[in-house]
């Protein structure tokens, strides 16, 4: 996949050169290219905001270094220009598994107060992380591509890595151990020390169901129990 980030600080997706993504990239199954914005501003200072017109605190990104910037980094990928957004559609791991099978992304990263009105009519999708407010587009940027990035095959090792993590099915991951087998006085669940893998698997389920009821219901109102699930749930105690 080829992803061209738009921004005004690029140093700050330096974070993409390590762990997974890192390895990645060595590997040609990600292309992440860096375009900083300022670079496009036809003021002779690079100057890339303004004042609003109407008044009003803070800054707004000039429509000119940012129509420029998309029109430039078009002429080598033709993916859809996301932007990172309030007004956008809040990010799931629906959209994540979506985006993961575009070929080519550009990411535009917003500052300051906003961008001008009239840059919208570049973008073809805006994002938002959820109702709060960040610094800039680029902290929101980084975990939607790393999200994304990790669905693409051969990123994990395996795609049970991904498979069986929160929100990828619909639910919260059931709990995970580790050595020691006895930490503190308490033990490992014996069944996950059983060998006995399919028991392992019900268990697994009936954990991620039950945690995902207690913690987020709204998730796990929506999600379709199978006649498996609701067996799980009334027999839990013998698991």
């Amino acid at each position: 996949m080829r992803i061209d980030i738009l921004t005004l600080f690029p140093e700050m997706f330096n974070i993409f050169d390590y762990s997974i993504l890192g390895r990645a990239k060595e590997k040609g199954l990600v292309d992440i290219n860096l375009h900083n914005i300022r670079n496009f501003s036809s003021n002779k200072h690079k100057k890339v905001d303004d004042y609003p017109y109407g008044g009003g605190a803070g800054m707004v990104m000039s429509a000119q270094p940012i129509v420029d910037c998309i029109k430039n980094v078009k002429e080598k990928n033709i993916g859809k220009v996301i932007f990172l957004g309030p007004r956008g559609e809040k990010f799931t791991q629906d959209k994540a598994n979506e985006l993961s099978k575009e070929p080519e992304l550009i990411f535009l990263c917003g500052h300051y107060e906003g961008i001008d009105e009239r840059a919208y009519k570049y973008i073809d999708e805006e994002i938002s992380l959820g109702d709060f407010v960040l610094t800039g587009g680029e902290m929101a940027c980084i975990p939607v591509i790393d999200s994304i990035c990790r669905l693409i095959p051969g990123v994990l090792a395996t795609s049970q890595s991904y498979e069986e993590e929160s929100f990828y099915n619909g639910l919260l991951e059931y709990p995970q151990y580790t050595r020691p087998e006895t930490f503190q006085g308490e033990k490992v669940p014996p069944v996950l020390i059983s060998g006995h893998h399919e028991n392992i698997r019900k268990w697994r389920r009936a954990r991620s169901l039950i945690i995902t009821r207690e913690k987020r219901p709204d998730l796990f109102k929506k999600f379709n129990l199978t006649k498996e699930d609701k067996k799980l749930l009334n027999n839990i105690t013998k698991l």
